[in-house]
């Protein structure tokens, strides 16, 4: 199996503070690097596959989460935000007044190649379900799914955090001629799902994250009219999607 990864890492980093950025670079751990943490009052940390470690001894100000807030994406109602044509996601933790305290900065990475172990099921016309707790991977592979499929079939995403094709109007090249359709909140999911269906005349629809009633219900839906639907959930077993 032959895997190719591509990152954009210096979008990301440079639109953190310089010195943030300065100490990234000098440690040149990239391909290590998962998440920078910046918490109002306590100094930056950079989470890496091996561990945490300290960026800076001075404490994030509300100078640094401004620094940041003004050179990304627009914040969603899922306290999520991007930056245009990559996949790095940025999501916020804010207090009680809405003022953003906090920023979880993570590296989003196209990988290519890591569905080859499944790709004649992924093939094969049937609906799948990746299920995973989260960080494992899931919208990684569901990136690929998109893009092989998209090669021979209809292929529409359903993107509510703009996690799978990435921030901005034009979507990210990892998901090869798939077409995406983002959605305006969280709770429009499974109307989208129905809609792309409705509107669109997808072979395939690939969806991240079900999670709702609703969204289970539009899944069952996609799947009675005959279209090949591909998603994710959260969770180790089916016995915790029952409960």
């Amino acid at each position: 199996m032959s895997i190719k990864i591509t990152d954009d890492i210096d979008a990301l980093v440079d639109v953190l503070p310089p010195d943030v950025n300065r100490a990234l670079r000098e440690a040149n751990r990239f391909q290590e690097l998962l998440e920078v943490i910046l918490d109002l009052g306590r100094p930056c940390e950079a989470r890496y596959t091996t561990g945490d470690v300290r960026l800076t001894e001075r404490e994030v100000t509300r100078e640094d989460i401004e620094y940041v807030v003004s050179r990304i994406g627009v914040f969603n109602d899922d306290n999520r935000a991007g930056i245009a044509r990559t996949l790095h996601r940025i999501s916020a933790i804010r207090n009680r007044r809405g003022d953003i305290v906090g920023l979880t900065c993570r590296v989003g990475r196209a990988v290519y190649g890591t569905i080859d172990i499944i790709q004649d099921i992924v093939e094969s016309g049937r609906s799948i379900l990746l299920l995973g707790r989260p960080g494992v991977g899931k919208t990684t592979m569901l990136r690929e799914v998109a893009r092989v499929l998209a090669e021979k079939r209809r292929v529409i995403i359903v993107d509510t955090s703009n996690e799978i094709g990435g921030d901005g109007d034009i979507p990210h090249p990892a998901i090869g001629r798939a077409r995406r359709m983002q959605v305006p909140s969280p709770v429009m999911q499974h109307a989208v799902m129905i809609e792309a269906v409705e509107n669109h005349m997808p072979e395939v629809i690939i969806i991240d994250e079900i999670g709702t009633e609703l969204e289970a219900a539009a899944a069952r839906t996609i799947a009675e009219r005959g279209v090949q639907l591909v998603g994710t959930a959260h969770g180790n077993t089916l016995d915790n999607l029952m409960m």
